[in-house]
């Protein structure tokens, strides 16, 4: 039988779509490449996820010169029935208040 300390890095409360958001969001301009360099995922994960966020309408993306530039939708809503009156935004506030209180991330230990 595991114990917990065996299964704690077996899940995990945000998903990839949630992280990537969260990434484009602290970096409009953020490539592919950097987005799943941060968030630990392939760059054609992240291509798959920003698809479904734009398809979604959490995100557009813009042509700017030889790169993509992402806008927000903050008051879309969440998908899950239980959350869905609530808007992205106040994930989004979370993590990216969270960087301005603590901008150094705190290290992960197992």
């Amino acid at each position: 039988m595991s114990t917990s300390s065996n299964r704690s890095g077996s899940w995990t409360f945000l998903t990839n779509h949630a992280r990537v958001l969260v990434e484009i969001a602290r970096n409009p301009r953020a490539r592919v490449r950097d987005i799943a360099a941060g968030i630990g995922i392939t760059e054609r994960a992240v291509q798959g996820i920003v698809s479904d966020l734009q398809q979604a309408g959490y995100v557009t993306i813009d042509r700017v010169g030889r790169r993509n530039e992402y806008s927000l939708n903050p008051e879309a809503r969440f998908r899950y029935p239980t959350e869905a009156g609530l808007p992205v935004r106040l994930l989004i506030d979370m993590f990216t208040q969270h960087d301005l209180t603590n901008p150094e991330p705190e290290k992960v230990t197992e």
